[in-house]
């Protein structure tokens, strides 16, 4: 076999004259198909046509890799539809070769296998995976704003079934090595300790095809019960994306109700809608998130620090919730506080999670091993970490600041989850004060992917980096931002929370019109129910001491409820009552209302203390500043995030005026300058709950 001069790709036969393919994209971490790549695929391909071997195995040369996917940086240079279609047919027609080679063929896959690297992979007849904990295989495809446009939609309806296949490719799931084959996607599972080699040759040698979901799958897909299971489908994706805000998914479930059972047309409406799709804004934003996803992981790559022990004080919500997340993520964690009892309930909502995120019995429980009550705080003096998190009293942080200090290890870090506390003021009493920094988890810990990581002008910068590193160990975007009151994420959602109280107390606007404007706009919930889910008793922390003295009228009536023990979700009732976990909702009371308008006042102080924040130079720079919000926020990822967004529209236009009319109901309501408790009571009323709350 003549073989042609590669960049990218190896090809080589054995004794055996089955031929072995590796991928190892030159200059890259990670493998991507990009065009190059691409293009040198089509060379093998003609010369595997030319000189048929007696079977070819397909692997990566990256070790725990297999292929990411395209190469994203690429689609930024796809401005029209009609080109990106074009693009896509020529993939179509490569993978097409691949599937028809006149011989057996056979794909080894370890560690991530995503969007078109599974959809090459399913060109193969017959797909082996390792069985490892870097083994993930999936579509996340609507991340981007697209659906599977290699070929994905067409290939994996045909070898799961539509009922397995349409699901992970709606939901970029991914999914384990186990339960690929249980999907379809994997025909075949090596143990962590098996050799995908020898499992490939035995496979060559005896000319294994992939079974196919079988008869039942045929059935699904014919054209009458497509037209009732894309209604169904349709109706539980727009409960989770609004259609207008996020296309793709409901493009997918269209070309699969019309063509489902065609798989070259289904491959065509590829071409045409993700191509129409690539180009188009939402998935251009999109982008831009996932990019600023890779800036923040960027934070924090130039220590070398690696923590083994955690030691988390203080065991609340948030702290048990800390403790237990670093114990998922493989690290031994000490909880401590004042007695026994306060830790009981953070060791059974940890052993939920376990169940919920690590499944096994057997790593359940290593889990529950490696999570250890300390009442007496002895794993201060092993841990690698400290994580303080007990309640917000300056005095209190200190006077135990003072009594660990002495006991920390040498290159301990020493941090605070303080949630608005200035470093400055919890650290004037240390000896080392430059080592103290925030690590500012948010509510719910194990959903939230953000965490502030706090810094002051006496910081020492190898302690930044020493977190952001931390944070990237457990799996959580860092973002480095300036000690001042709020740091960013809360000094912004205040005054759009005070927005919102008062729009609901002065203005009489429904609680139901202000969510479901905001949930409208794009934020993943309203900012009412985000004050119930969070806990009144914390809003009216945050909103004394951020609000200023236009906060005076929601304080005094924060401070009823909160008296009354009506402090939202945690006790039942708030400005919602809330029952099994969802706030009981009248949805008649959003009813007669210009929600667009509501929603341009709603966020005017949003964007502004946006504005504000990055002028203070709070975080690095702008994209920094999106990453936070859309991550720490949940602002609406295809709008690209608030400054972006601004900058789309041009600020004249995106809402900036505090002070723009008030939309107001239809029939025009009284203004009260107070408002009591007998009124803000009229105005409650239920929500669905997101769990995506924040402290």
């Amino acid at each position: 076999m003549t073989r042609p001069e590669l960049k990218h790709w190896r090809l080589e036969q054995d004794l055996d004259q089955v031929a072995w393919l590796t991928l190892d994209r030159a200059g890259e971490r990670n493998n991507s198909l990009s065009s190059e790549v691409l293009t040198e695929l089509q060379s093998v391909v003609d010369e595997l046509e030319t000189h048929p071997p007696r079977g070819l195995v397909m692997q990566s040369g990256k070790t725990g890799s297999f292929i990411v996917g395209a190469d994203v940086r690429e689609f930024e240079d796809v401005h029209d539809s009609d080109e990106a279609a074009d693009s896509i047919r020529h993939v179509h027609q490569l993978f097409n070769r691949i599937e028809a080679l006149p011989f057996p063929t056979v794909v080894i896959i370890e560690g991530f296998c995503l969007g078109g690297g599974l959809e090459l992979a399913l060109t193969f007849d017959y797909r082996i995976a390792k069985d490892t904990e870097a083994t993930r295989l999936g579509f996340p495809e609507v991340r981007l704003g697209i659906y599977p446009g290699f070929g994905g939609s067409a290939r994996s309806v045909r070898s799961c079934g539509p009922l397995k296949a349409m699901p992970l490719m709606l939901s970029g799931r991914m999914l384990r090595a186990t339960q690929a084959r249980s999907a379809g996607l994997i025909d075949e599972v090596v143990g962590p300790h098996g050799e995908l080699r020898w499992a490939a040759r035995r496979a060559i040698l005896r000319n294994r095809k992939s079974r196919g979901p079988g008869r039942m799958a045929a059935l699904q897909n014919m054209p009458p019960v497509r037209r009732i299971l894309a209604s169904q489908m349709r109706k539980q994706t727009a409960a989770k994306a609004n259609e207008q805000h996020y296309p793709a998914p409901f493009e997918l479930i269209d070309a699969w109700e019309a063509y489902g059972d065609d798989p070259y047309r289904m491959m065509e409406e590829e071409a045409v809608r993700v191509g129409r799709l690539i180009t188009g804004d939402t998935s251009r934003n999109l982008r831009r998130v996932f990019g600023l996803t890779e800036r923040l992981k960027a934070y924090g790559k130039n220590s070398d620090f690696r923590a083994r022990r955690v030691h988390v004080i203080g065991a609340g919500v948030m702290g048990g919730d800390i403790a237990a997340w670093c114990v998922v993520q493989g690290l031994e964690v000490t909880l401590q506080d004042r007695e026994m009892k306060y830790i009981e309930p953070a060791l059974a909502r940890a052993k939920s999670l376990f169940r919920k995120k690590l499944r096994s019995p057997d790593r359940v429980a290593g889990a529950v091993s490696r999570l250890i009550p300390d009442v007496e705080g002895n794993g201060v003096t092993r841990a690698d970490v400290v994580i303080e998190a007990i309640f917000e009293d300056a005095a209190a942080k200190r006077a135990l600041y003072s009594a660990i200090e002495p006991k920390l290890k040498k290159g301990a870090l020493l941090a605070t989850n303080t949630s608005a506390i200035p470093l400055a003021e919890l650290s004037s009493e240390l000896k080392k004060p430059e080592r103290l920094i925030g690590l500012h988890f948010f509510n719910p810990v194990a959903k939230m992917p953000l965490v502030e990581v706090v810094h002051g002008p006496g910081t020492g910068p190898g302690q930044i980096e020493q977190g952001a590193a931390f944070c990237n160990q457990i799996n959580r975007f860092p973002l480095p931002v300036k000690s001042s009151p709020g740091f960013l994420v809360n000094r912004v959602l205040a005054p759009y929370m005070l927005q919102a109280f008062r729009m609901n107390l002065e203005q009489n606007i429904p609680a139901e019109a202000l969510d479901l404007a905001a949930t409208r706009f794009g934020m993943p919930m309203g900012p009412v129910e985000l004050a119930d889910i969070v806990g009144l008793d914390i809003g009216l922390q945050v909103v004394g001491k951020l609000g200023g003295t236009e906060a005076e009228g929601p304080r005094e009536v924060l401070q009823e409820f909160v008296d009354a023990g009506k402090l939202g979700k945690k006790s039942g009732q708030g400005f919602y009552k809330w029952s099994k976990g969802k706030a009981q909702k009248d949805r008649g009371k959003s009813s007669g209302h210009d929600l667009d308008a509501i929603a341009e006042k709603l966020m005017a102080p949003y964007f502004t203390e946006c504005r504000a924040c990055l002028g203070d130079k709070v975080v690095d720079d702008a994209d920094a500043l999106d990453a936070g919000m859309i991550f720490g926020t949940g602002f609406a990822p295809f709008r690209g995030g608030p400054l972006h967004y601004l900058r789309s529209l041009g600020e004249a236009t995106a809402g900036l005026a505090a002070d723009s009319s008030d939309p107001g109901p239809a029939a025009p309501a009284k203004k009260k300058k107070k408002t009591g408790k007998k009124a803000v009571k009229k105005n409650a009323a239920k929500a669905q709950t997101k769990e995506n709350s924040h402290d």
